[in-house]
């Protein structure tokens, strides 16, 4: 049998058992679960959202992921009834950093997808949703705790990819979109060029 490989440090001052960040605000989600035996996690996803689109600050994006939005709130939601998702973080605009999936665990997140060679991104990556509208600029708040973030998850991670949901899910999804700065957060990070979509 082939046991999972160990991800985080038992020594790391930043991360609790099953992967929860200490410098995310933790609102558990149901919509979630095991990785398969022997899982490498290795890629990280950034999605954006806004409830209903181009809407912020709300809570209807934690309320989504953790099953409590009100169908009837507004008309949107209808299209959108009884979906159950979730993602492992969320950043708001004004850069506050929510996590309701531990690390360790599968969110549910990338949908039908594939990177890198292999199928099932939910399988071995980390969802991230930034709160934005797709094709429409980022906050520099947003960039500066998704940086940090992504510095935190390569530390204790075998992070080697870091990709949009556009990029794992092409014609389906076009998320985070043409406002978001690949190459800022690239900067941010001093990472190669590899860890990166050639399209970006």
């Amino acid at each position: 049998m082939t046991l999972p490989e160990p991800a985080i440090s038992a020594a790391s001052s930043l991360w609790q058992e099953g992967g929860w960040y200490r410098h995310a605000r933790a609102l558990a989600s149901l919509n979630f679960g095991p990785r398969p035996a022997g899982t490498r996690i290795d890629l990280v996803v950034i999605h954006s959202i806004s409830l209903p689109p181009g809407e912020f600050g709300n809570g209807n994006v934690q309320r989504l992921f953790t099953n409590q939005l009100d169908w009837q709130a507004h008309p949107y939601f209808q299209g959108i009834r009884g979906l159950q998702v979730s993602a492992h973080f969320f950043i708001t605009r004004t850069g506050a950093l929510w996590q309701f999936v531990g690390c360790d665990d599968r969110a549910w997140h990338a949908g039908q997808s594939a990177y890198r060679g292999r199928s099932q991104c939910n399988d071995d990556s980390i969802g991230i949703e930034l709160e934005g509208l797709e094709g429409s600029a980022f906050e520099t708040l947003q960039y500066e705790t998704l940086a940090g973030l992504c510095a935190a998850l390569l530390q204790a991670y075998p992070v080697a990819h870091i990709a949009g949901h556009e990029h794992i899910a092409p014609g389906r999804k076009l998320d985070p979109g043409s406002g978001f700065d690949w190459i800022l957060l690239q900067n941010s990070l001093a990472l190669p060029d590899r860890y990166f979509p050639k399209t970006s």
